[in-house]
């Protein structure tokens, strides 16, 4: 009985190492995004990870000194909050970067065409969402290919340039990686837990994160599917123009650092 049951694992085995890889883990260890926070409105010490992002041209905040902020938001499904958000941004004329999902895409193509429409960078955030420090390249690959070619579909925005890893999970394989298919890593110097629908505290507790946390150079990162961030978008933009803040697009701060001279109107 043992000679067949031995025999059987062995063959189980052999059909396995034939099964298609896209999903198999990697050795390389990965990273979760975080850093810790200060009140004296300044970029955050991230520590090793400053050399890993420097290396491989990724971005988690601008520290050229420059008083400006950049406004990102991860969309990964909807809430009804994203219209009032594009009308604030449109109000104040104020760019941002929304990094989708594939089920924000198939489920709300008619935003993500007002957001290209309204000269907002369209970022990628995957397909499904998946923690690309657990698959391998060629499905990281797809992930990124299939969510561009949706975006694509449904707007005018054809390639996609920026990324943002899902739940901030990275290594120095998936840095690598996303260089080699010509995307540019873009962490966040700026968040606060405002993604849970159902703890809501209501737009002064956003506000207050916001202005707290602020700093010169900022890549902040809001999720569209709070309420508190809707209602308290209008007030942080006013203050911080009052303040000397300008609101930039991803490209001013990518394009600034690539050009020998200064750029502006990004």
């Amino acid at each position: 009985m043992r000679k067949y049951i031995a025999a059987a694992v062995t063959v189980i085995l052999f059909f396995l190492t034939l099964l298609p890889s896209a999903h198999v883990t990697h050795a390389a260890g990965g990273y979760g995004w975080g850093f810790k926070k200060n009140d004296e409105h300044q970029i955050p010490d991230i520590g090793k990870y400053k050399q890993m992002l420097e290396e491989y041209g990724a971005y988690y905040a601008d520290d050229s000194g420059e008083k400006v902020v950049y406004l990102t938001f991860d969309n990964g499904y909807e809430e009804g909050y994203t219209d009032d958000i594009l009308d604030v941004l449109k109000e104040h004329e104020v760019p941002a970067t929304f990094f989708v999902t594939g089920h924000y895409v198939k489920s709300e193509p008619d935003l993500v065409d007002r957001m290209v429409e309204e000269g907002h960078i369209i970022g990628n955030h995957s397909y499904h969402h998946p923690d690309f420090t657990v698959v391998n390249q060629d499905a990281m690959k797809e992930e990124l290919e299939t969510l561009e070619q949706a975006v694509a579909e449904v707007s005018d925005q054809k390639k996609i340039k920026y990324m943002r890893p899902p739940r901030g999970m990275f290594s120095e394989n998936t840095l690598d990686w996303a260089n080699e298919l010509g995307y540019i890593h873009i962490f966040w110097s700026l968040a606060f837990i405002d993604w849970n629908t159902e703890e809501q505290k209501g737009w002064e507790y956003a506000y207050e994160n916001i202005m707290d946390h602020i700093h010169p150079g900022a890549i902040m990162l809001l999720h569209s599917v709070s309420s508190d961030n809707a209602k308290a978008l209008d007030k942080m933009i006013t203050e911080l123009t009052k303040q000397g803040y300008q609101f930039k697009s991803l490209d001013h701060l990518v394009l600034k650092n690539e050009l020998p001279a200064p750029i502006y109107g990004y």
